[in-house]
C-alpha cells in the first residue's frame, strides 16, 4: 500500500524538463539540444523543402510549447519588450555558452512570418539572420489586370483596329489620335466599317477636339458622315450648331426649316404665333413658304374661335354648346380638325364668319373630297341627316336635282353605318351605288332588304329570290314582296 502510494506520488512531482542549475553540464547540453530543435523547427516553418523532416520528433519551444503554434507566436512576439527579454536575461550568467548562442535580439518571427521564405539557414548561428533579415522575399500573390487588359488603354492600335474593337464593343480610348491626319484616316475607317454607333462616336470625337471651321470643311467632303452628324443634331436638339453647320454648307432652305422647327418649342400661343410670323420671310421654297402663311392664318383664326366660343360656352347662350360641350381646346390643332369642329359647332354660319366651315374650305383651298368626308362625318355624328342629305344634293341647268358624291357612295354609306344610321336613309344611299356587286354586298351586309329585292328584281334573277326569301322573316313586308315578284 505504501509502495503504490510512493510511486504516486513520484508520478505527480516528477517533470519532463528539470531545472535549470549552473553546475550541471548535462542539463546545459539538453538545453543545449532544445534549441537546435527549436531552430531546425523555425527552419521548417521558413522554409517549404523539409516538410517532412523529424516529423516524429516534438518540436518544442523554451516555454515548452509547439514551435509553430499560435500561442508560441503570441509570446514570441511579447517577447519583444525590454522589460521581459532583461528579466529573462538576468537569470542566465554572462560567461554561459547558452548566453553566447542566442544574442539579445527581439524575435520579428510572427504569423505574418508564414507569408515569407527564403533558403535554408547554413549554420546555428544564422539565427538571428534569419528573424532580422529584411531582404526576404514576398511569395504573397500580386493582385493586378492581366496584360491584356492593358492593350484596351495601349497607344499601339492602328485606326484600323481602333474601329474592330469599338464595333466589338471593346473600351478604345481615341485620345491618342492627336494629328487631324490621324482623326481623319478613323473616320474614314469608321464609315468604312458601316456602322453607324461607331461614326457617331468618332464625329462626337472629333466634334470636341477640331475647331468647328475644319470639323465643317473636312466633312463636305464626307457625306455619309455628314449625314450622320446632322441627323445626330436633330435628335439631340442642338440646334445651333447644326444651323452653324447648314449655313456653311450654304443650304438655305434646310436652314429655314430648322428655324421653323423651333416653334414646336414655344408653349405660349402669342408667342408662337409671333414666331410663325417672321418664319414666313425665311428663305423657304416658293411650296415651303405657302405652308408657312397658312399655318400662320390658321393659328390666327384659332384664337379668334377659340376666344368667341370660350365665351359662348360660359355664358351658356348656345344651344350645341350646353348639349355637346366641347371636350378640348381649338388651339394648335391641324387644319382637318379644325374643319371638323368648324363643321360640328357652326355649320350654318355664314361665309363671312372666320368660324364658317365654307369660309375655311375658301381660305386654305381645302379639296371637295376632303370637305364632304370632314362634314359628313361631323354632321353624321350628330344624326343631322337633312344637312347629310343636302351636302350631296345639286341642281343642274334646268333646275332637276340629283344626288352626287366626290367619294363614291359606298363611303357615304359605311360612314353612316358608322354613325348609327337607321335603315331608311342607308336604303337610300345603298340603291345610289353604281356597281351591282358592290350594292349587292353592301345591302346584304347592312340588312337592306328592299336593295337586294329590287336589285335582283332588275336582274330577274329568279332563283337568288328564291334563294333570299329563306333569309327574311316569315309574315314579313319583305317576304310578301318577294312572292309577289315571284307569281307576276
Amino acid at each position: 500500500m505504501s509502495r503504490a502510494r510512493a510511486d504516486e506520488e513520484e508520478y505527480w512531482h516528477s517533470s519532463k524538463f528539470r531545472a535549470f542549475t549552473f553546475d550541471d553540464e548535462d542539463d546545459e547540453l539538453s538545453q543545449l539540444k532544445e534549441s537546435k530543435r527549436a531552430v531546425n523547427s523555425l527552419r521548417d516553418i521558413v522554409d517549404d523543402d523539409d516538410d517532412d523532416d523529424d516529423d516524429d520528433l516534438e518540436r518544442v519551444s523554451w516555454s515548452g510549447e509547439p514551435v509553430g503554434s499560435i500561442s508560441w507566436s503570441i509570446k514570441e512576439t511579447a517577447s519583444s519588450s525590454t522589460s521581459s527579454l532583461e528579466g529573462r536575461d538576468s537569470s542566465l550568467p554572462k560567461g554561459s555558452s547558452s548566453y553566447a548562442a542566442f544574442p539579445k535580439q527581439v524575435s520579428s518571427y510572427s504569423l505574418s512570418s508564414l507569408f515569407k521564405g527564403r533558403n535554408k539557414l547554413p549554420s546555428f548561428q544564422s539565427l538571428s539572420d534569419a528573424l532580422s533579415d529584411t531582404g526576404v522575399k514576398n511569395y504573397a500573390p500580386e493582385l493586378r489586370r492581366p496584360k491584356a487588359e492593358y492593350k484596351d488603354y495601349s497607344s499601339d492600335w492602328s485606326p484600323k483596329d481602333t474601329v474592330r474593337r469599338m464595333q466589338r464593343g471593346k473600351v478604345c480610348s481615341l485620345e491618342r489620335f492627336r494629328s487631324l491626319q490621324d482623326k481623319l484616316v478613323l473616320l474614314d475607317e469608321a464609315v468604312a466599317g458601316h456602322d453607324g454607333n461607331v461614326i457617331t462616336t468618332v464625329l462626337i470625337f472629333l466634334k470636341r477636339t477640331l475647331r468647328r471651321e475644319i470639323f465643317f470643311r473636312e466633312l463636305e467632303v464626307r457625306q455619309v458622315a455628314l449625314c450622320h452628324l446632322i441627323h445626330f443634331l436633330k435628335e439631340m436638339g442642338e440646334q445651333k450648331l447644326l444651323l452653324d453647320l447648314l449655313r456653311f454648307l450654304d443650304r438655305t432652305e434646310e436652314v429655314a426649316l430648322s428655324q421653323y422647327r423651333e416653334h414646336l418649342n414655344i408653349q405660349d400661343v402669342e408667342k408662337r404665333r409671333e414666331f410663325l410670323k417672321g418664319c414666313i420671310g425665311l428663305p423657304f421654297s416658293a411650296e415651303d413658304t405657302s405652308h408657312i402663311q397658312d399655318h400662320y392664318t390658321l393659328l390666327e383664326r384659332q384664337i379668334i374661335i377659340e376666344a368667341n366660343d370660350r365665351h359662348l360656352e360660359t355664358a351658356g347662350q348656345s344651344e350645341i354648346f350646353r348639349k355637346y360641350p366641347r371636350k378640348a381646346s381649338i388651339l394648335n390643332m391641324p387644319l382637318v380638325t379644325t374643319l371638323f369642329y368648324s363643321c360640328f359647332y357652326h355649320y350654318t354660319e355664314a361665309e363671312g364668319t372666320f368660324s364658317s366651315p365654307t369660309n375655311l374650305k375658301k381660305t386654305f383651298k381645302i379639296p371637295d373630297k376632303q370637305y364632304v368626308l370632314t362634314a359628313l362625318a361631323a354632321r353624321a355624328k350628330l344624326r343631322a341627316w337633312d344637312d347629310v342629305d343636302a351636302l350631296f344634293t345639286t341642281k343642274n341647268w334646268l333646275g332637276y336635282t340629283k344626288k352626287k358624291a366626290p367619294i363614291g357612295f359606298h363611303r357615304v354609306v359605311e360612314i353612316l353605318q358608322k354613325n348609327s344610321a337607321p335603315v331608311q336613309v342607308l336604303q337610300e344611299y345603298v340603291r345610289l351605288v353604281e356597281d351591282v356587286e358592290t350594292r349587292l354586298n353592301l345591302a346584304t351586309k347592312y340588312k337592306c332588304h328592299d336593295v337586294v329585292i329590287e336589285t335582283y328584281r332588275d336582274l330577274k334573277d329568279r332563283i337568288q329570290l328564291i334563294a333570299y326569301k329563306c333569309k327574311v322573316e316569315r309574315g314579313s313586308a319583305e317576304e310578301g314582296k318577294i312572292n309577289s315578284i315571284l307569281n307576276n
